[in-house]
């Protein structure tokens, strides 16, 4: 099994998504208002998203299909 495949089902679908629309960790932490270092550590999977977190970072992403 991949590095990839083990990612939680949260930071799997924030690297998709980047990969979907182009997107740096820097543009997902301005366009969706959760900090760099979170999206950074969530993805490494060294932190879970709190309520808070999880609920900006999924309402960017159903929101804003195209990333900008």
């Amino acid at each position: 099994m991949s590095q990839y495949d083990q990612l939680s089902e949260i930071a799997h679908a924030i690297v998709e998504f980047q990969r979907k629309n182009n997107l740096t960790d820097a543009e997902m932490a301005l366009n969706s208002h959760v900090s760099v270092e979170h999206i950074h550590n969530i993805k490494a999977m060294k932190e879970t998203a709190d309520a808070e977190v999880l609920g900006s970072l999924e309402a960017y992403m159903a929101h804003k299909p195209t990333g900008k």
